[in-house]
């Protein structure tokens, strides 16, 4: 499976994932999760569609090995941002022990953004001029 297809499909977990849990927060009156619904649509769904659609419309053959080591390293750093948060505002697991975690988990997402980066930077495809 191709790379934009992959981003495209783990983004479409990830809002079936947000969906459920906000109707579960409004079904239930208790919106305790709402960073967590947040940050699974904004890390999860919106930032893997993004990088999707780079793939799809601006990169033709990246490096591969660096292209897979960013998907991967953003979908377990996200995953593991929004389990995180997840158990941090269900009160499931102190503060305490989940902010390392959540700290490194947001540094992998930084990382995965800064390669995404270079990918456009280094391997943009050559776009044709814009008709008038």
């Amino acid at each position: 499976m191709s790379l934009d297809r992959r981003f495209l499909v783990w983004a479409l977990g990830y809002a079936v994932l947000g969906m459920c849990l906000g109707i579960y927060m409004a079904a239930s009156q208790n919106h305790g999760e709402f960073v967590t619904h947040a940050h699974i649509l904004l890390i999860g769904f919106v930032l893997s569609l993004v990088y999707g659609l780079i793939h799809r419309l601006w990169l033709e053959g990246p490096a591969r090995p660096l292209a897979n080591l960013q998907f991967w390293l953003h979908q377990l750093a996200a995953l593991v941002l929004c389990t995180g948060l997840f158990l941090l505002y269900g009160n499931f697991m102190p503060l305490a022990t989940l902010d390392p975690i959540l700290g490194v988990a947001s540094v992998g997402v930084l990382i995965g953004m800064l390669l995404m980066l270079y990918l456009v930077v280094k391997g943009s495809k050559a776009r044709s001029p814009a008709l008038p």
